[in-house]
């Protein structure tokens, strides 16, 4: 490749560091698809004899068949992806296989083949957290009435709904998925036809070749063309955000499945055993989970220090770009498919939810509303009413709901028998149907919205 310019060939070192072929050969893909789509193209506007690219297409045909069959053999000698790919075809086409880099840089190819594989990867992420969250809405569905505790700072505070409780994720990952679209939007654009950094001098038509790729258009800048790992970037960023909601539903699985909570088991195909303590049942699977968002973070800062001293245009830093955007993806999707298969399979013990949502003087709320509402009085008289209550509760022992009439009454005159449909879980959460609220009714209708989306 070089033998113009350098007398001698690289050191085994130089060789060593240079060479992609490790884990760029997850472009080759990517990488035939532009080839074609350039080749195509220089046919069309006169640039390479007809001839020549029938032979070009018809060996990238065959290559696309032999890596597909698991043929690639890596050399690190041929450094990349592209230089495999270019190499095979000499020794399939003979030297017409040269006029395949006519009007186009390793630079530019480099940066339309990722950018490929970058929107390839958003769309079957996408597809996991479909799938991830018509889990979450089926189990969502299923407990629309089942009570448990709702938390702040991890102690009990108000009863809410487990289906309430699960829609919440639902719309994180609403959230992620629009995340991700947006990203891919931005990203499709064809840098396909920079060239090294300035564009060229051959007519191509860069439209087409950006329209048989399904890009959107070409890019307008030759420069920022070859330089822009944005749409990596945002990729890593989509990515941290959807592993550390991803994080904190595992990690409220591992407490739930804790003897002292007692909220799930999960089945035997998402737990592990000890090595020493046969009674052991760990959520390794949700730790797991609850791991990667770190390493997914460390993935995201890694291309973010290597791109932010780099000048325009290409540098040789770039190439360590892949690598962390394809550790990534295989975490992401490896985690996703892991809750996917948790939050079906399981087991919520709703009695035992049940039973803790009514700790903790969680209707206490309750009864302050009822006061404002039925007494009329004000909000902030009412919370110190209640609280009075509650410590005449804790003091005899009781919840809220089993203090006799008498107690309430001599903790305020206004109180009266009415109060007591208030004080339980059901009553609570069911009173609860202001927009966004847990009551059972609204979790119904935001499911059957959600699926009517």
């Amino acid at each position: 490749m070089w033998g113009g310019r350098f007398g001698a060939g690289p050191s085994a070192v130089m060789r060593d560091i240079n060479a992609s072929i490790g884990f760029d050969k997850r472009l080759w893909q990517q990488d035939l698809a532009g080839s074609k789509a350039h080749a195509a193209m220089l046919g069309r506007q006169g640039i390479v004899a007809t001839a020549d690219i029938e032979a070009i297409l018809a060996g990238l045909e065959q290559i696309e068949a032999e890596y597909a069959a698991g043929g690639l053999v890596e050399d690190a000698a041929l450094e990349d992806i592209h230089m495999h790919v270019e190499t095979r075809l000499a020794e399939l086409i003979g030297p017409a296989a040269g006029r395949l880099h006519t009007a186009r840089s390793r630079n530019d190819q480099v940066a339309t083949d990722f950018r490929l594989w970058v929107r390839d990867a958003v769309d079957a992420i996408d597809a996991g957290l479909g799938a991830f969250e018509a889990a979450l809405l089926a189990r969502a569905e299923e407990h629309a009435d089942s009570v448990m505790p709702g938390f702040t700072h991890l102690q009990v505070a108000q009863p809410v709904t487990l289906g309430h409780h699960l829609l919440a994720y639902v719309e994180m990952t609403r959230r992620d998925r629009s995340r991700f679209a947006d990203a891919r939007a931005r990203m499709n654009e064809c840098p396909l036809g920079s060239a090294a950094l300035a564009g060229t001098s051959f007519p191509l038509d860069r439209a087409s070749v950006a329209s048989a790729l399904g890009f959107d258009r070409p890019t307008a800048n030759s420069l920022d063309s070859v330089s822009d790992r944005d749409f990596a970037l945002e990729f890593l960023s989509c990515v941290v955000m959807t592993g550390l909601h991803l994080s904190r539903l595992a990690e409220e699985i591992i407490i739930w499945a804790s003897q002292m909570f007692g909220f799930v088991k999960l089945p035997d195909a998402f737990s592990t055993g000890s090595s020493i303590m046969p009674q052991k049942r760990n959520p390794d699977a949700a730790e797991l989970v609850r791991g990667h968002s770190g390493r997914l973070l460390g993935c995201l800062t890694a291309l973010n220090v290597t791109m932010k001293g780099l000048p325009l245009a290409y540098s040789k830093d770039m190439q360590d770009d892949k690598p962390p955007v394809f550790e990534a993806y295989d975490l992401l999707a490896l985690s996703i498919a892991a809750m996917t298969g948790m939050v079906e399979t399981l087991s919520f013990d709703t009695a035992r939810m049940r039973a803790a949502a009514a700790q903790g003087y969680s209707t206490a709320t309750d009864l302050a509303d009822w006061l404002v509402r039925v007494a009329d009085v004000p909000f902030r008289e009412a919370h110190h009413i209640t609280g009075r209550a509650v410590k005449a509760a804790e003091t005899a022992g009781c919840l809220l709901a089993d203090l006799p009439l008498e107690t309430l009454v001599a903790i305020d005159a206004r109180i009266d028998k009415r109060v007591y449909e208030v004080l339980s879980v059901e009553a609570s959460v069911a009173s609860r149907t202001s927009l966004g609220g847990t009551a059972p009714a609204n979790v119904r209708a935001r499911i059957a919205a959600l699926r009517g989306a």
